[in-house]
C-alpha cells in the first residue's frame, strides 16, 4: 500500500487551521447537560484509510423509550483537508454538519464518536462539531489522545478523572464491567460529571453508547452503497 507524505505543518493550510480552531474555541462553553434529555445522537464518520470520501451518520435516539431510534440521516463529502492529528474536526465536521441538517427530529444532545475538550488545544472534534452547530455534545472516544488518570474500577460504572495540564478534562469510563473503558469528556455545553452520566445510560448492553454504535453502522453501510446518501 502507497502511504502518501506526511504533511509539512509549516504549510500555510495548517497554520490557517490552528487560528481557525483558536477563533471558534472562543465560543467553547463548558457546563452541565440540560436537566431534562429526551433524545440523544450518535455521530460517526466512515471512511477508506488515505481516501477523500468521507460518509457522515447522525442517529437519533429516545433516551426514555428503550433508545428506540427516532430518526437518522446520512451524508457524503469529498473531503482535501490532510490528516493533521489535533486538527482532525477539519476532514469530520463538514460532513456531520451535512448529516445534522437533514435530520426532521435533531436530538437534545449530540455524542460524537470524538475527543471533546480532552485534547491538546482543548478542542477535539466533539468541541467543534457542537460549536459549529450550536447543540450540547459529548466526545467518546475508544482510546486516550491526552493526559493522565488511573485505572477505573473493574464494574459497570466504574470512573476516574482524566486530568491534562493540571485539570480534568473528562472521565475514563467503565460501561461493561472487565471491559476497556471509555474516554468521555465534555464537547459543548457539557461538563465531565453529566457527560458521563449522560454516556453510561446510553450503554444497556455493550460498551460503545448504543447512538454512537448505529451511527458507526450507519456510516459503514453507506460508504459501502448500501444506504443512499440522499
Amino acid at each position: 500500500m502507497t502511504v502518501p507524505p506526511r504533511p509539512r505543518y509549516a504549510d500555510p493550510k495548517y497554520s490557517r487551521a490552528i487560528r481557525e480552531q483558536e477563533r471558534l474555541r472562543e465560543a467553547l462553553r463548558i457546563l452541565p447537560l440540560p436537566g431534562k434529555i429526551s433524545a440523544v445522537g450518535g455521530a460517526d464518520v466512515s471512511f477508506t484509510m488515505w481516501g477523500k470520501d468521507f460518509f457522515g451518520a447522525v442517529v437519533v435516539c429516545d433516551l426514555d423509550g428503550g433508545l428506540a431510534t427516532l430518526d437518522q440521516a446520512v451524508a457524503y463529502e469529498k473531503v482535501d483537508f490532510p490528516y493533521i492529528p489535533g486538527l482532525l474536526g477539519f476532514r469530520e465536521v463538514p460532513v456531520l454538519r451535512k448529516a445534522f441538517g437533514k435530520l426532521s427530529r435533531p436530538p437534545d444532545v449530540l455524542l460524537v464518536d470524538a475527543h471533546g475538550i480532552a485534547h491538546p488545544r482543548g478542542f477535539g472534534s466533539a468541541s467543534h462539531l457542537g460549536v459549529v452547530l450550536d447543540v450540547p455534545t459529548v466526545g467518546c472516544a475508544k482510546s486516550r489522545l491526552c493526559g493522565e488518570h488511573d485505572e477505573p474500577p473493574a464494574e459497570k460504572g466504574g470512573r476516574t478523572p482524566l486530568v491534562f495540564g493540571g485539570e480534568t478534562v473528562g472521565i475514563v469510563l467503565r460501561t461493561r464491567c472487565g471491559v476497556s473503558p471509555v474516554y468521555v469528556s465534555p464537547g459543548q455545553r457539557a461538563d465531565p460529571a453529566s457527560s458521563a452520566e449522560l454516556a453510561l445510560r446510553c450503554c444497556p448492553r455493550y460498551r460503545i453508547p448504543e447512538p454512537l454504535r448505529r451511527a458507526h453502522d450507519l456510516a459503514n453501510r453507506a460508504r459501502r452503497g448500501e444506504v443512499p446518501c440522499r
